[in-house]
Parts: structure tokens; sequence; C-alpha cells
């Protein structure tokens, strides 16, 4: 039966909203509950009632409700008729779903990356690599969820792998499955702490990368994201809010 699964222990809610150089209120109420969504500060299911978000972002109504309506469009709030906007849930199917797409796009990119990269990129993989382990060791003793920082080196990570594959589209397709995956795999990750040895799998994904072998890359890469999604489906209620 599909059900619904809670992100990680939320971190301190945060207020204010920065602004950019010709950007708009709704665009940095936009980026910030984005922000937050993705980190599990505002988790799955939390009623976004505008007075409250008027109090920790620290901005009026109406450039609230235009960053609500955006992120409905991003499919990760829910907006009710009537009734207001709502995180949007964890279902693992959807997730299940994201992961069949992100693999395929994911690979594509890692296959090319391999063919087309430099010494520059192999420099660039290294370092990504030599920080993802720093923060896999680090994650492997926390107790208190998944910190952003370990969210920022894997997101690095990945990166820097596919960085070569010498496409804009590919590239562009694969950030927005990557975010649209963020949540998932932040709860995934915080509720097999201690039973994923990340460290190695992402060691060993980087040693086939730098050794041209795209068929074992691409196999590990496979095998890393099913790992992901199959920690969210397996997840009973009391790991999925961290009991």
């Amino acid at each position: 039966m599909n059900k619904a699964i809670a992100a990680s222990p939320p971190s301190l809610e945060v207020t204010g909203v920065q602004l950019v150089p010709g950007g708009t209120l709704a665009q940095a109420a936009y980026r910030a509950l984005r922000t937050d969504i993705l980190s599990g500060t505002r988790p799955p299911g939390e009623r976004l009632r505008i007075e409250k978000l008027k109090s920790l972002y620290e901005i009026g109504p109406t450039p609230l409700r235009e960053a609500l309506q955006m992120l409905a469009t991003d499919q990760l709030v829910i907006a009710e008729d009537n009734r207001g906007f709502t995180v949007a849930p964890l279902e693992p199917d959807e997730f299940a779903d994201l992961n069949i797409a992100r693999t395929a796009i994911e690979l594509s990119a890692l296959r090319l990356s391999i063919e087309h990269g430099d010494a520059e990129w192999e420099a660039s993989v290294v370092a990504a690599s030599y920080l993802m382990r720093k923060q896999d060791d680090a994650l492997a003793q926390s107790t208190s969820g998944v910190p952003d920082a370990w969210e920022v080196a894997n997101t690095g990570f990945h990166t820097a792998l596919v960085a070569a594959c010498g496409s804009r589209w590919l590239l562009k397709l694969r950030a927005s499955l990557h975010d649209q995956c963020a949540r998932y795999r932040r709860a995934s990750v915080y509720q097999k702490l201690g039973q994923r040895d990340l460290c190695v799998e992402h060691q060993a994904i980087s040693e086939a990368v730098l050794a041209r072998d795209a068929d074992r890359a691409c196999d590990l890469m496979t095998w890393h994201f099913a790992l992901t999604a199959a920690g969210l489906a397996d997840a009973s209620p009391q790991q999925a809010v961290g009991k």
C-alpha cells in the first residue's frame, strides 16, 4: 500500500529572505521556502499558513502567495481549494518513478562525461570525492539527522562526475530531477543511518569513473540510486519519523 513518509527531523526554523539584484520579493520567498522544503525544515504535510509564514520569513502575504503558487507548479506544495497550501507528502511510489527517470538521465550523462572528461575534470572528481568522503565519515557519526553539509557535498560529488558530458540539456534535466529527489534522498539516508556504508559506495563509483570504466561506473551508480529508493520504500512508520 502506498504511504507517505516523513523526512528527517527538521532543523531550526529560519527567518527572513534574501533579495538578489533585480529580483522580486516573490522570487526571494520562493527560494527561501524551496530551500526549507527540500531540507525538511518545512516537513511533508505541514500546513503553510500565510500568517505563520509572514512571521517566519518576514515578508508580506502577496509575495508569499505568489511563491506558494510557484512551488505548487514545482510539485513541492499542494494547493487545496479554499484550504490554502500544504507541503507535498513523500510518496515511495513517486520516488520510485523519479528514480527511474533520474537513473536514465544520470547514466547517459555519466557515460558522456567519462568519454569526454579531461585532466581538469579528473582533478575536480578527485576533489569532490575527498569532500564526499569527509562528509560521509561525519554522517556515520551523526545522531541528529542528515547535515546540510552532507547534502551539499553529495550534490557536488554527483555533479562533478557528470560535469564533462558536454550537453547543457542533459545537465539541465538532470539538475531538475536531482532537486525533485532531494527530499526523498534525505529522508532515505536518514532512515538508514548506521545501516548503509555510503563512503564505500561513493568511493567505488569515484574509482570506476577515474579508471574510465563506464560500464562498472554505471552499474555502481544504478545500484547506489536503487539502494536509496529501497531505503525509503522499506521504512516503517517509526523509522519514518525518526523514533
